[in-house]
Formats: C-alpha cells, structure tokens, sequence
C-alpha cells in the first residue's frame, strides 16, 4: 500500500478534526465523506485507528506539518 502525500494527509485529518469538533454547523455527508476517504486512505476501517495511523505517518515524514505546509518567506 502506499502511503497518500504528507500535505494531503494533513489537510484530510485537519479537516476531520475541525468539522468533529463542532458537528452542529458541519453537513453529516462531509464528515461521513472524510471519515470514509481516511480509512481508503490508510487502509484502516475503524476512523479512530485510521486517524492514529494518519498521525503516526505524519509524524514520521516532517512535510505534512504545518510549518512545512506554509509558503516559504522571500
């Protein structure tokens, strides 16, 4: 299996995190989309585990941070 780009990730459980955490104002497909692309994308079924494994590989490869996310200063 291989692992989806760090950037893209990070995006995808941000998001995740962000519409949970406030599920009133967010549409219940959307989190259901998101939840369903995280465990096709780690290759999980259970959303807490592919959210575990989404951070681990995070934390293993430095470009799906934040910091690294943002532009470059000039």
């Amino acid at each position: 299996m291989l692992k989806p780009d760090p950037i893209v990730l990070r995006r995808l459980v941000d998001e995740y995190e962000t519409l949970t955490a406030a599920p009133a104002t967010a549409p219940e497909s959307r989190i259901a989309d998101l939840a369903y692309t995280l465990c096709v994308s780690t290759g999980t079924r259970d959303v807490g585990r592919a959210l575990a494994t989404a951070r681990a590989w995070l934390a293993q490869d430095g470009r799906g941070t934040a910091a690294a996310a943002a532009p470059a200063a000039v």
